[in-house]
């Protein structure tokens, strides 16, 4: 079992940064492969990275590419995410998740056991 607290989300205009980050608690974070999702309202909930145990594997949807970058720091338990050139339609609420299978790294949110409780993005035009 491992508890998820997201932070970090706000109000922020378009081409601007935030930092989102997820502090894990519990069974050793870095058993897990962690990732972000994000759901806007009346939207089914997406894939945005995910990064395996060792931080040296990572994935990314096609959407954030160039423009996301997820990274984790095993001995803070905590994983990030970096968002820069953030566009309106990056508003969301932002979900942070892990995954068991530590030899996998997956889009699907039906492969993530645990999920924090999501911090809210809103981006300006």
């Amino acid at each position: 079992q491992v508890q998820l607290v997201e932070s970090g989300g706000g109000l922020v205009q378009a081409g601007g940064s935030l930092r989102l980050s997820c502090a894990a608690s519990g069974r050793t974070f870095s058993d897990y492969t962690m990732g972000w999702f994000r759901q806007a309202p009346g939207k089914e909930r997406e894939f945005v990275v995910a990064i395996m145990r060792s931080g040296s594997v990572r994935l990314n949807a096609d959407s954030v590419k160039g423009r996301f970058t997820i990274s984790r720091d095993n001995a803070k338990n905590t994983v990030y995410l970096q968002m820069s050139s953030l566009k309106p339609e990056d508003t969301a609420v932002y979900y942070c998740a892990a995954d068991r299978n530590r030899f996998a790294i997956s889009q699907s949110k039906d492969a993530y056991d645990f999920w924090g409780q999501g911090t809210q993005v809103t981006v300006s035009s």
